[in-house]
């Protein structure tokens, strides 16, 4: 469940490098992706290949902490964990400090922050992910957003049982 759901933040985390990438290294970006989930090697040449890309938008800041996350979940020791897990953080709240409003950003850190074990203390963002996720459902706000991943985060969101009965009645409207 855990790698399919990993899966699922990745693939519709792709489209961030769009306009920095060829349609070709796309096609293959989206297929590694899948791999990565279970490559430790790929993650890393993936992290190399994006942190390469010169000016970094919010979205590629915010790939590159979903990167970092995907690290911490290969590393085996536990120094190494925290290390990624905090070059993650740093870079969501990066991403997050570029671009408040937007959609993807919200969800790749709430993923993370789901996603990590709470009693290391790196879940602090959860609130106030979910309320701003939240809102721009409530207000038809998607940015660039397309339908599927306006889909597949409602219901992410619904599924990770962090939602408030009135937000998982607005998250439904979109499943």
């Amino acid at each position: 469940m855990f790698k399919l759901r990993l899966s699922l933040l990745l693939l519709l985390s792709v489209n961030f490098c769009y306009a920095q990438l060829s349609s070709k290294e796309l096609s293959v970006l989206k297929n590694d992706l899948v791999k990565a989930v279970e490559d430790p090697k790929l993650t890393d040449s993936l992290f190399v290949k994006l942190n390469k890309l010169s000016g970094k938008t919010a979205l590629t800041t915010a790939y590159l902490g979903t990167l970092e996350a995907l690290k911490a979940k290969h590393a085996w020791n536990p120094y190494s964990k925290i290390k990624y897990v905090k070059a993650s953080q740093k870079a969501m709240q990066q991403a997050v400090n570029m671009d408040k409003e937007n959609l993807e950003i919200r969800f790749m850190r709430f993923s993370i922050e789901h996603f990590t074990p709470s009693f290391l203390g790196f879940s602090k963002n959860l609130n106030l992910d979910r309320k701003q996720i939240v809102k721009h459902y409530q207000h038809d706000n998607f940015g660039n957003a397309d339908q599927a991943l306006i889909k597949n985060v409602a219901k992410f969101m619904i599924e990770s049982k962090r939602c408030t009965p009135e937000e998982v009645k607005v998250l439904k409207k979109f499943v």
